[in-house]
């Protein structure tokens, strides 16, 4: 099987390199033709390996790609999932090579999606080749679907599921949109954080005013809003939210903290948050975690001698399995309520609330992927790990077929840097994971 896959290179390679050349941005301005083409490419490819597509205009206006191949009476159903939409690449001079050109370094293939989630499309399309050439007559039924928006949050998909569930009816659900703990570790991923995006503003002012004449004594909202986010911190850097639990532990495979500190690309001197007190897979993949991915103040290179009135920053915040997201969100914004200083008028913003996701690992079709997975990687044996990200997919997929097995791995691993500069992907491991699905869908009997 290994030799098979490897024979492939040459065209999992082109394939990719087609599909990373389209900005696929779901409902961003400029991307629209972009996303179109990805979709239609998905469809072309997926009609070469033989399955009957169609391309389903969702709700939230992006296009979901499903190929089906009907099973024989009493056999099972696969589902294979994966996405062909990406986030901004953000400023192409910061990256090494053109974003939208994949280019090879060092062993490995660069440019946006090539590992989140491209790299795992043409990998379904490798294994699905090899399947066929095998076993053309196979009664195992297959379903492939290649949404277009779940950067963005996958609302087009939800309603399509809640509307049309027949078309995603299956045994077995494989979720490819996350990877191995390390690179050429076996990982079968087995929770996922849920979370939501929380918007806060902080104002004490109606207006700017001028810093030499009331600096000082002026409630600056600026430091008003630090203060209230620093509430979020201990003094080891843990995170702590009034009334929410935020002291879990995590009791599967560890991730070394000098491991995650090259991951994490952490500066040298630089502490890990929590230092001495939690473990690195206690924050990120059992406790519920707060970060500040944008504030909005007055840009430095605008800055003038005056007292700053309104300040604002996005909270990403990620919530563990056994925790509702619903609840947790709650409490952050009361925290935050709680913790204003000075008077300071504070409001929130919520959306993108999901819950966060737990795989049953005791059926039959995880226990065999784990053992194809251990097959592909020879000497390694499958891990069970946790993951920081949130697939909501997986929740929705879990509440609508409580029956069904639900499996989370793929190309990924912490070297790809999705969602960064300079995203990559390691063939061998498109290989290795490729080689993984074929056995499975081979040898799998419900």
């Amino acid at each position: 099987m290994r030799q098979r896959v490897a024979g492939l290179r040459d065209s999992i390679r082109q394939n990719l390199s087609e599909l990373v050349s389209f900005n696929s941005v779901h409902n961003e301005p400029g991307c629209e033709q972009d996303a179109v083409a990805s979709a239609a490419w998905v469809e072309k490819a997926l009609k070469a390996r033989g399955l009957e597509v169609e391309v389903i205009d969702t709700v939230d206006g992006s296009k979901a790609v499903i190929g089906r191949k009907e099973p024989a009476a009493g056999a099972p159903t696969v589902l294979l999932y994966s996405h062909h939409d990406v986030v901004p690449a953000g400023d192409p001079q910061k990256w090494t090579n053109d974003p939208f050109t994949l280019t090879e370094r060092d062993g490995r293939w660069f440019g946006r999606g090539t590992a989140d989630c491209k790299g795992n499309v043409v990998m379904h399309l490798a294994a699905l080749q090899v399947f066929e050439e095998i076993a053309p007559d196979s009664p195992l039924g297959i379903t492939v679907v290649i949404e277009g928006s779940e950067e963005r949050g996958g609302e087009g998909l939800d309603a399509l599921i809640e509307a049309h569930p027949e078309k995603f009816a299956a045994d077995a659900i494989m979720i490819a949109d996350t990877g191995n703990i390390a690179l050429g570790e076996p990982t079968l991923t087995t929770c996922l954080r849920g979370g939501a995006q929380v918007t806060v503003k902080v104002s004490t002012l109606h207006s700017q005013v001028h810093s030499g004449g009331f600096g000082g004594a002026a409630p600056d909202a600026v430091f008003a809003l630090v203060r209230t986010l620093d509430s979020l911190r201990n003094a080891s850097g843990a995170i702590t939210i009034d009334g929410v639990d935020c002291t879990g532990t995590w009791k599967g495979v560890q991730y070394p903290a000098e491991d995650f500190r090259k991951d994490a690309t952490v500066l040298d001197g630089v502490h890990l948050m929590g230092e001495g007190e939690a473990t690195v897979a206690d924050q990120v993949w059992a406790r519920p975690a707060v970060s500040i991915t944008g504030f909005t103040s007055t840009p430095v290179a605008e800055a003038v001698n005056a007292v700053p009135n309104v300040a604002s920053a996005q909270l990403n915040l990620r919530v563990p399995p056994g925790m509702v997201a619903q609840e947790v969100t709650d409490g952050l914004v009361e925290h935050l309520r709680a913790h204003v200083p000075w008077g300071a008028k504070i409001e929130f913003e919520v959306h993108s609330v999901n819950d966060p996701f737990q795989a049953d690992t005791s059926g039959p079709a995880l226990a065999h992927l784990s053992q194809c997975l251990s097959a592909a990687y020879p000497g390694k044996q499958t891990v069970e790990a946790g993951t920081g990200g949130s697939i909501p997919l997986c929740t929705k997929l879990q509440e609508t077929f409580p029956e069904a097995e639900i499996a989370l791995y793929g190309v990924e691993e912490p070297l790809c840097t999705i969602h960064s500069i300079d995203e990559s992907v390691s063939p061998d491991e498109i290989q290795a994971i490729g080689v993984a699905e074929a056995l499975f869908l081979l040898t799998y009997a419900k």
